[in-house]
């Protein structure tokens, strides 16, 4: 059982996930075997970097299986080798993928094979360490971002402070929705991102995708039990 307070949750079986539905936002965290296994290799402190950011690919591509599930299409015909058809294609204007930097360039090539059509922006947003509060210091967007689907990949939902900024940087700018895919939360975070939405976007579509929930943060502002710190384990500093 998921323990997250204040968020009421319910398993949808399609989704094989455990999706928790608030005013502002649903939140997923995904029920699934292989997920669990990748995750648990992702804490493993004896993870080489290598080993670190294939499993962080692949776990993208698996979170991001369920997170597109909402991504917008257009009816198109296509002709076979035996008649025409009906299909579909996804929609313009094309998504926008933002990783967070650093860590979120970690997670970049797994959306983008699911995703290949969408475009990519950067956005760099670091925590001061002492306050815990986030500051940006570098973003490569369009200058409009009207109807557009946007998805934010960091790889940590902690203090939640991150995604927040994220998430009106993108808003003020004209987008549509956005999908937050997190590799782990706490519930702090996730109940911080509640509330900042539900007084500053009550009316805009927000969805957070996650691996797993984990137990709450320490003193330091970090996910326990976590796996550390993301940007290190992926580019070799932890080691």
């Amino acid at each position: 059982m998921l323990h997250t307070p204040s968020l009421f949750l319910r398993l949808s079986r399609s989704a094989q996930a455990i999706t928790t539905n608030l005013l502002a936002m649903k939140l997923t965290v995904l029920d699934h075997p292989l997920v669990a296994h990748k995750v648990t290799y992702l804490r493993d402190e004896n993870t080489s970097s290598s080993m670190f950011r294939q499993l962080t690919e692949e776990l993208v591509t698996l979170l991001a299986y369920e997170a597109t599930r909402e991504v917008e299409v257009e009816r198109v015909a296509v002709s076979t080798p035996l008649t025409t058809t009906d299909g579909v294609r996804i929609a313009k204007p094309r998504p926008l993928i933002v990783p967070v930097l650093r860590a979120g360039l970690g997670m970049l090539e797994g959306m983008v094979k699911l995703l290949p059509s969408a475009e990519v922006g950067f956005l760099g947003i670091k925590r001061n360490e002492e306050t815990l509060e986030p500051f940006t210091y570098a973003e490569r967007l369009p200058d409009e971002l009207d109807h557009r689907q946007v998805f934010i990949v960091d790889p940590m939902l902690a203090t939640g402070g991150t995604l927040n900024d994220s998430i009106d940087y993108v808003f003020e700018r004209g987008a549509k929705s956005v999908t937050a895919i997190c590799l782990i939360g706490a519930p702090e975070g996730a109940e911080n991102v509640k509330k900042h939405l539900e007084s500053r976007w009550p009316d805009k579509h927000v969805s957070i995708y996650l691996a797993a929930m984990d137990e709450k943060l320490n003193d330091i502002g970090y996910i326990v039990p976590g796996l550390g710190d993301a940007g290190d384990r992926l580019y070799g500093t932890a080691e």
